[in-house]
């Protein structure tokens, strides 16, 4: 994002929409004070223009070309990736009560979250846990659109695009419940190697042979109850009195 300087009167009022706090006053040589974006620090998520905040359409998008664009697809929830033709940083199961069946009994859903706003991550964060994952023997879900960005043999991140930075990025995966505890501490042991925050989330069918919530507790972790459901993005598969099976 930008602030068209000679449109701009200064009066700051766009900073407190800018999610990464990366707005800020800069004075010009004629003495002019404007706002003024870190675009180094921004993530293209467009809230401070969407928020009409600016009477005076001083901000603007310029048009971002590769590498940068992968920041407007991660913190825009406007824009679709190509690859996946789906808005956001997850997949339609993550997002929604999984009706697709994408997450049997017996399995668990997980996703590694980097980033939240005001943080933001660097893409080179999502390398970091991607090889770890990758050395466990873990497959990473082929319809997140951050697995595109990762070296599916490695799983570092592309060097092209390591440095860009973005609101948050999620990785994907399916693994069987009783390897819930190993690899949520090989997570918790890459908290000191990324420069972000991160969340886990877990998706799984409450049924005796998913003890997973026992799992979190035993690890000493706290989860919270607080999650979401964004109902109507499922496509649920039924076929006579075969329920959840995935489209072909």
């Amino acid at each position: 994002m930008r602030i068209d300087e000679a449109k701009c009167s200064g009066c700051g009022r766009c900073h407190e929409y800018c999610t990464m706090s990366c707005t800020g006053f800069v004075r010009l040589l004629g003495g002019k004070v404007v706002s003024q974006v870190d675009e180094d620090e921004c993530v293209d998520c467009g809230v401070c223009e969407r928020s009409k905040v600016c009477g005076l359409e001083a901000i603007y998008a310029p048009e971002a070309a590769w590498p940068r664009s992968v920041r407007g697809t991660f913190s825009n929830p406007l824009i679709e990736h190509k690859e996946t033709k789906v808005p956001g940083r997850g997949t339609e199961e993550m997002k929604t009560n999984e009706v697709t069946g994408r997450f049997p009994p017996g399995f668990v859903g997980m996703s590694v979250e980097l980033g939240r706003p005001g943080v933001g991550a660097r893409l080179a964060d999502a390398g970091i846990v991607g090889r770890a994952l990758k050395r466990m023997g873990i497959s990473l879900e082929p319809k997140n659109p951050l697995t595109t960005l990762l070296d599916p043999v490695t799983g570092d991140c592309l060097p092209e695009v390591a440095r860009e930075k973005v609101l948050s990025a999620i990785i994907e995966f399916l693994l069987p419940a009783e390897r819930t505890a190993e690899v949520l501490g090989a997570i918790r042991a890459l908290a000191g190697q990324v420069d972000t925050v991160i969340s886990v989330d877990l998706v799984y069918r409450n049924v005796p042979e998913s003890n997973v919530l026992d799992t979190v507790f035993d690890m000493g972790e706290s989860p919270y109850h607080n999650g979401k459901t964004n109902v109507g993005l499922g496509r649920p598969r039924v076929d006579g009195d075969k329920v959840g099976e995935v489209r072909s």
